[in-house]
């Protein structure tokens, strides 16, 4: 199931290479809701990575994004994993430097974790 959300690209943190075949970059969308702000952080994995490179801090964007859970001894983590990113001011339309991208089709295999290590899986 896939969701879009709106709002104002707040943080765009720096890619990070997390295992010799997998990476990630995260980023924050700022919508405020009647008297406070809220502050949701996505990820993008893989070649999703450079969606992020065709804009700035401040523009408006929507951000087409899935929602990912795992566990790990007894706790529960939670993913905004978004695949697609277009400017909301450009209407829908991403700019010539960020095409769209399809939804990925298989899990990353930095994910696929082994259960008996002592280790995060992320």
């Amino acid at each position: 199931m896939s969701y879009d959300f709106t709002g104002k690209l707040h943080r765009i943190f720096d890619e990070q290479q997390i295992k010799d075949t997998f990476r990630k970059r995260e980023f924050v969308v700022e919508k405020t809701d009647g008297q406070y702000p809220n502050f949701i952080k996505f990820e993008l994995i893989q070649d999703r990575c450079s969606l992020l490179d065709a804009y700035n801090e401040g523009d408006e964007v929507t951000v087409s994004f899935d929602l990912r859970g795992r566990e790990w001894q007894d706790k529960y983590f939670t993913n905004l994993h978004a695949w697609r990113i277009q400017g909301a001011a450009s209407g829908g339309q991403a700019p010539p430097a960020a095409p769209a991208a399809s939804m990925p089709s298989e899990e990353p295999p930095a994910f696929a974790a082994d259960k008996s290590k002592d280790d995060l899986p992320f």
